[in-house]
């Protein structure tokens, strides 16, 4: 079998969205992510930065519903965080729908909500992982 790839670091997460300016405020004022020098490609979109990670939007004319649906087992991207308390009392300020679970086996509580474009996200509070034997 070859090696794997030398894989480092998550560099960026590219979500479309169909309401650029909708997803910049959602990511910046929700999220925390802050604005970063982007290419002068030849559609819209917008980068940002922040926790290690950059969040690239490409803007789309397409339209695909969105879903209103939150779900706990559909593609999302999820952030560590070691109080979810102080998360749920923001998503709340905010006026943004989740849904809360709790894993027992590894104590994990995790929110799962939408971002604008429908796109799912989880906060949680994450132990270390552990490698199998």
């Amino acid at each position: 079998m070859p090696d794997p790839f030398p894989i480092e670091a998550v560099n960026h997460i590219a979500r479309v969205t169909h309401d650029l300016e909708a997803s910049l405020v959602f990511y910046q004022n929700v999220l925390g992510f802050r604005p970063i020098r982007r290419p002068n490609f030849q559609f819209p979109g917008a980068w940002l930065f922040n926790y290690g990670v950059q969040i690239h939007l490409i803007a789309t004319s397409e339209r695909n519903a969105p879903t209103s649906d939150i779900s706990m087992r559909d593609d999302h991207v999820a952030f560590h965080v070691t109080d979810t308390d102080v998360v749920e009392k923001l998503l709340a300020e905010h006026g943004i729908d989740y849904r809360k679970n709790y894993v027992a086996d590894t104590q994990v509580t995790q929110l799962f909500f939408l971002d604008p474009d429908g796109n799912h996200i989880e906060i949680g509070t994450y132990p270390p992982a552990q490698e199998l034997a």
